[in-house]
């Protein structure tokens, strides 16, 4: 007979003969307050049936995953003691979850791992290194309910022996707990039954906790409530000592904190140490100020600035001024990026953090052990590190794309040519931003990606919108085009048409990120990575070496500059005063922006995320063309959407898309950062005519849709009356 089968008439009979015996009846403490009398009696006159008995329903209850073992293992220790109630519940528990296990993976197991075998990949390669240390963690700290976990684990595919034995274990002092608990409440149970009446009895029948609270089960159940701290506590310390076990911890330390990698995320971690007297070494292989400075943020700004002024001059005319083709000296372009780099540069440089108190190290940095990093044959040691290397762009394996000198948004910086025909792979911010920066400066410019439309990560109207204003500038967008190899000057592409053949003078892999963390030895330490190469961390960015934290695009999940500095503070003060206290990072209110033109900006929630997030909304909209200040600059292209909490001005979420939008946006986050609803953020005074003033229209709009018709109704009538 089927496995599937025999486990459903198994899971079947157990419920029919809970159902048969009223066992459901039982699982809470009005039934065992109210029985007391009978239960005492039944275990006096027959101790080892009852025990039997005990035992087989703890099992069939935990195996079954019905609801009542907190209850049961109370009973168990009122009824038989301490001693006899830990063992029977500790392998009852333990033999009921096996089979709660198997049930599950009997009935789901095998479809869960087919059906999400990618996404599962990395759940089960954990499992197979560390799976016994994640449960014993989750059966220490009941964080998740018993069934729950029992229920989970049996979709992995950790082994039937295993997880009893880890479950066995792991369960032990919280079972001790619990047991005591039940104990103490068996004791108070007898003293209210000698009392005279039912134990624990209401005139309501309802369970009267006042009638049997004693001294020793306010602490029992004290104990309990401490029992997921203590073991939390014990957990760290477990985790402590496997991670440093086999390494030797240094007498002293050349230093507080080393960081590595002096991008916006290392920088201000450094800055932060030095500021607070800290001894900090910043190692950096490459340049100081990190990609932001020298290949991201920086240059790609100032070649957006010169492009628009391309544009400009040739949409002139609508401003009143004869409109001329431009003439680009694409050489003085890249002059004029290099120059801005330079102009920013000292703020990033060795002399200026060195006179500001780090001290600043050349070279490429490998951990040795968890207190100790090798930079060019120097040793050098701290209390704490905190890992900022950053990423660099991804490569995909397209057959036939090393062959070609591709441009990335590393090397695009070295060109000495506009290029004739440039393709961009990739319809992300970057892709969008270099695609339109070099079409306005000229060249002739085909954006590609396999998604189904350019900034999937924005609303569908925001990314059909940047569509047309790219395409109207000349782009030619290829979306749902996967790329299938690169031959001679020719991109091959396969889409919903069939194959599709561009030519190019210049290819440009625009598709992501990849975290930096290859070099790091990240390994022999136990530091785990995601499939990405992100660097795994908890929710105060340590990672599984407790004093090794990190942050930045080597953690993800956001890839932006002003979130590697957000990250950097939490890394840098955590692991200075890691021990005395600690921050958890806060990811409640994370702005972005893609500077195209129009740019587009986003803070909290747009429609796409809430859907997906099953959140409810309700939605503002204000149009640029409303705007006087945008009237009058020419810049009334685009909206401002704010997503609100239904019947409340509390804001969710905020979309822009227009000029300027990566400054408007700075108020929306002011304004959810610090709890403020639509209502103030209309009462602030806001200087005219401005682009700011966008928010306090929008909010307008939000009030009058919901004005009180009634109050208004009855307002008009009472100053007509007034009138005479």
């Amino acid at each position: 007979m089927n496995k599937r089968v025999v486990a459903l008439l198994g899971l079947v009979l157990v419920l029919a003969g809970a159902w048969s015996f009223d066992l459901f009846a039982w699982l809470d403490l009005d039934a065992v307050a109210t029985r007391w009398n009978d239960l005492v009696a039944a275990r006096d006159a027959h101790p080892w049936a009852a025990a039997a008995l005990y035992f087989a329903i703890y099992v069939a209850v935990a195996g079954s995953s019905l609801p009542g073992a907190g209850v049961l293992t109370l009973l168990g220790g009122a009824l038989f003691g301490l001693l006899a109630g830990f063992l029977l519940v500790s392998f009852a528990s333990s033999l009921g979850a096996v089979l709660a296990m198997l049930l599950s993976r009997t009935m789901l197991g095998g479809f869960v791992q087919r059906r999400f075998a990618t996404q599962l990949a990395t759940i089960n390669d954990g499992v197979a290194r560390d799976g016994a240390f994640y449960l014993f963690s989750l059966r220490l700290i009941p964080l998740f309910p018993f069934f729950v976990v029992n229920l989970v684990m049996g979709l992995t595919r950790m082994s039937a022996r295993q997880f009893y034995a880890v479950s066995q274990l792991g369960m032990v002092p919280g079972t001790l707990v619990y047991v005591f608990a039940g104990t103490e409440l068996g004791k108070s149970l007898a003293g209210a039954v000698g009392a005279g009446g039912t134990a624990g009895a209401t005139d309501a029948g309802g369970f009267n906790a006042g009638a049997i609270l004693t001294p020793g089960l306010i602490a029992a159940f004290t104990l309990l409530g401490l029992l997921p701290w203590l073991a939390r506590a014990v957990m760290r310390s477990l985790s402590a000592r496997r991670a440093y076990r086999g390494f030797k911890k240094p007498q002293r330390f050349d230093a507080n904190l080393i960081v590595i990698g002096a991008g916006s995320g290392g920088l201000i971690a450094a800055l932060i140490a030095a500021t607070i007297k800290a001894k900090v070494f910043l190692i950096e292989q490459h340049k100081m100020g990190g990609d932001c400075l020298n290949t991201g943020c920086v240059p790609s700004k100032a070649l957006l600035a010169s492009a628009k002024v391309a544009q400009h001059m040739r949409d002139a005319e609508r401003f009143g001024i004869v409109p001329v083709q431009p003439q680009v000296d694409f050489a003085a372009v890249m002059a004029r990026v290099k120059a801005v780099i330079a102009h920013i540069e000292p703020k990033d440089s060795v002399e200026r953090y060195s006179s500001l108190g780090v001290d600043c190290v050349a070279g490429r940095a490998t951990l040795v052990d968890p207190w100790t990093v090798e930079v060019e044959g120097r040793r050098l040691t701290a209390r704490s590190i905190v890992l900022a290397s950053g990423a660099r762009p991804a490569v995909p394996p397209i057959p036939g794309l090393d062959a070609v000198e591709y441009l990335t948004s590393d090397n695009v910086w070295s060109l000495a040519a506009l290029p004739a025909q440039l393709v961009v792979l990739g319809g992300g911010p970057i892709g969008c931003e270099l695609a339109q920066a070099f079409a306005r400066l000229g060249s002739q410019v085909t954006i590609v990606d396999m998604l189904d439309r350019l900034l999937p990560r924005e609303d569908a109207e925001v990314s059909s919108y940047i569509e047309r204003k790219l395409q109207s500038e000349g782009v030619r967008v290829c979306t749902g085009h996967g790329a299938v190899a690169v031959e001679a000057g020719t991109l091959r592409l396969k889409g919903p048409q069939g194959e599709l053949q561009l030519p190019f003078s210049h290819l440009l892999v625009a598709v992501g990120r990849k975290p930096n963390s290859e070099q790091l030895g990240l390994a022999k330490l136990g530091i785990r990575t995601a499939r990405n190469g992100a660097v795994e961390v908890d929710e105060r960015l340590a990672t599984a070496v407790p004093n090794i934290f990190a942050c930045g695009d080597l953690v993800g999940p956001y890839q932006f500059t002003h979130m590697a500095s957000h990250q950097a503070w939490y890394a840098a003060v955590n692991g200075l005063f890691r021990g005395l206290w600690s921050f958890r990072v806060n990811y409640r209110v994370v702005p972005w922006a893609t500077f195209t033109d129009p740019e587009v900006a986003q803070v909290g929630l747009n429609e796409r995320a809430a859907i997906e997030s099953g959140v409810a909304y309700e939605v503002t909209r204000f149009g640029f063309d409303e705007l006087d200040r945008a009237l009058a600059e020419g810049e009334s292209e685009g909206w401002l959407k704010v997503l609100t909490r239904p019947g409340s001005d509390v804001i969710l979420g905020v979309t822009i898309v227009g000029p300027h939008a990566g400054e408007l946006i700075a108020e929306a986050v002011l304004a959810m950062t610090h709890r403020m609803g639509l209502g103030k953020l209309m009462a602030a005074i806001h200087v005219y005519p401005t682009m700011m003033e966008a928010h306090k229209m929008a909010a307008g709009s939000w009030r009058r849709a919901r004005a009180p018709q009634g109050l208004l109704a009855f307002a008009g009538r009472l100053h007509a009356a007034r009138r005479g």
